[in-house]
């Protein structure tokens, strides 16, 4: 019995939401030759839709039924199909089917799966690794490393297990990881984890996790876990499903057996049919989602804008989204009155003009004027770049850089810049000739249009929470100048997921708003994930619920809005749809209604549901 159950699913799910249609154009225009007997034939016309579309509905109510006991609306559409045709009452039995096929593809049409993210995380893990045994260099599967093994890793290269530095410094970009904008400067004794990228130097390493315990494999394990536990909205007709078959049944035999006609009960099962019930929900959710594509946001998962409804809290990411994801030269100071602020920032854009550094570039980037030409320009991996401009030695780096060209830092200037540190800002220091002259901070830039979105966000009862990897310092530096209150800093994914995991305990349903790799996760585990779709990567596009294009994040009151908007939208479907099908009922106990006409009733409530729906489309918020 299952092998044919399963025989027959595989054939009904051939094609998808194409068959949908090809289903409905035959059914629709077999019903309208019925009606308006366009085209003598033996037979009536309306059989067509009956078996195109009523008997896959009838055959699924069936398995429903056989596997799980299942009662759902399929199952009250399948008793008032039969229950027509036995009483000749072909068109009323080809419309019904008709009605809920279309309700079938609107639904299809706002599913969608996300399951290419895991794919992408997977492609993250690299697959070969230099492993270095008898002092010389194999390469290896990653999966063949173990614990302790010895590896070297090259520049542009990812990093295949977590470990330790033995020897060596360089920058890693760690952004897979924690969504820092900056890569992270390393040396002996510090971590590495896998999937992260190393930029600058080569250096060797100790295997401390590998396989299945590595970052990037515990990574895709959270996004797999989370995937599955998140729970799908049932359709509201399929939840009544029962007491509905229950009711209907016991309303038509009793109309049989009190009137003695059968048509009155066969009209009270049509009419009774939750045609317009079906469409109650899709309709406004179809509607909706065409009005958020026009404010440039793509909805990925039909029920998302149901989920998003409910939110009480958006958790943002600060890297990419409430930030640019991208430093920006704050403040240039001189510290010896030979130099002018504008003399230390030219010689500085000179030394970085070649660097490949965020904040090399960052630098060249903010200097308006012509860079002088530099010349003998060395990179060192984990502290800054030299450069010879004008025949003098120009270094540009971090502290160790200065400490290793015995550069003097006053305890003046060190108490200055760690005002800026604490805020989470970087600092370029820039040596002349082995004396200090100046330096640069340099910090993630906040976006224009933040602060008015917190603003609107806690107007309209939305409490904003802030998730970043990023250290406490510049957390809270965004934090306060947002006037957000929540803040998780230096968080890892799973940190991310048990933030999100508390507030849900607590019956407050949260809106994950991130653009990294690292927000993947808490993407999925969030009641809706959305993704910046412009800087975003495509595994964090891949798990969220709804990808926002063009990353303009002030659009996000009006999304949540628009489906506040589109609850009450369905909500007055539902109460319309269910007062007809209450009113058809008793026309058709007195024998007003016969099935002819309580299907052209049921067409007009659908009709008229649909219509409703489609205001949605062009609403707009107030906020």
């Amino acid at each position: 019995m299952n092998l044919i159950i399963d025989k027959i699913e595989t054939v009904l799910e051939w094609g998808g939401i194409k068959k949908d249609i090809v289903l409905l154009v035959i059914g629709g225009i077999s019903l309208i030759i019925s009606i308006f007997d366009l085209i003598p034939l033996p037979f009536d016309v309306a059989w067509v839709a009956i078996i195109l579309c009523g008997v896959p509905i009838i055959i699924e109510a069936i398995i429903g039924l056989i596997t799980a006991f299942d009662i759902k609306a399929d199952v009250l559409v399948s008793l008032a199909l039969i229950a027509s045709v036995l009483t000749g009452e072909n068109f009323a039995a080809g419309e019904i089917a008709f009605i809920m096929q279309l309700g079938a593809l609107l639904e299809d049409l706002t599913v969608a799966k996300a399951q290419a993210g895991i794919e992408r995380l997977v492609r993250l893990t690299p697959r070969t690794a230099r492993l270095i045994k008898d002092g010389s260099e194999v390469i290896v599967p990653a999966e063949t490393i173990r614990v302790e093994d010895v590896l070297r890793v090259l520049p542009g290269e990812s990093i295949p297990v977590d470990g330790t530095i033995i020897s060596g410094q360089t920058s890693i970009n760690q952004a897979v990881m924690t969504g820092e904008s900056l890569p992270v400067e390393k040396t002996v004794g510090d971590e590495v984890l896998s999937g992260t990228v190393n930029q600058f130097g080569a250096f060797e390493m100790r295997a401390s996790r590998v396989g299945e315990d590595s970052s990037i494999q515990r990574m895709i394990r959270l996004v797999q876990s989370v995937d599955a536990g998140k729970a799908k909205i049932v359709r509201l007709a399929d939840r009544w499903a029962t007491w509905i078959v229950v009711i209907a049944l016991t309303a038509a035999f009793l109309t049989w057996i009190i009137t003695g006609e059968i048509i009155r009960a066969v009209t009270i099962l049509v009419v009774f049919c939750p045609c317009a019930l079906v469409l109650a929900t899709p309709t406004a959710i179809m509607a909706a989602i065409g009005n958020a594509t026009k404010h440039s946001f793509l909805v990925r998962e039909g029920d998302a804008l149901e989920r998003l409804a409910g939110v009480k809290r958006v958790a943002f990411d600060k890297t990419g989204t409430l930030t640019y994801g991208m430093p920006g030269v704050k403040k240039v100071v001189s510290t010896v009155p030979e130099y002018s602020e504008d003399a230390v920032f030219s010689l500085a854009a000179s030394a970085e003009l070649y660097s490949e550094h965020p904040l090399g570039k960052a630098i060249v980037s903010a200097y308006n004027a012509e860079c002088e030409k530099s010349e003998n320009f060395q990179m060192i991996p984990g502290r800054g770049v030299s450069a010879t401009v004008k025949g003098d030695v120009v270094t540009a780096g971090n502290a160790a850089l200065m400490q290793d060209n015995d550069v003097n830092i006053s305890d003046k200037v060190s108490d200055d810049i760690s005002k800026y540190i604490q805020k989470g800002s970087n600092v370029t220091y820039i040596a002349l000739n082995n004396v200090l002259i100046g330096y640069i901070i340099l910090a993630d830039t906040l976006r224009s249009e933040s602060k008015n979105l917190i603003k609107k966000l806690t107007f309209i009862g939305i409490k904003p929470v802030l998730m970043t990897g990023d250290h406490k310092g510049s957390a809270m530096a965004i934090a306060n100048s947002l006037n957000i209150n929540d803040v998780y800093a230096e968080c890892m994914p799973e940190d991310k997921l048990r933030y999100i995991d508390e507030y849900q305990n607590k019956g407050e349903k949260v809106c994950m708003l991130g653009d990294g790799v690292n927000d993947a996760p808490a993407l999925k585990k969030a009641d809706v994930g959305i993704a910046m779709g412009g800087i975003g990567s495509d595994i964090a596009m891949d798990a969220a619920d709804i990808v926002l294009v063009d990353d303009n994040i002030a659009e996000l009151p009006h999304l949540i809005a628009l489906s506040k908007r589109m609850m009450l939208t369905i909500k007055c479907n539902l109460t319309f749809s269910m007062g007809l099908n209450f009113l058809a009922i008793i026309l058709a106990i007195i024998g007003i209604l016969n099935p002819v006409a309580g299907a052209l009733v049921h067409n007009a409530g659908s009709v008229l549901v649909i219509l409703n729906s489609a205001f949605l489309l062009k609403w707009k918020s107030k906020i």
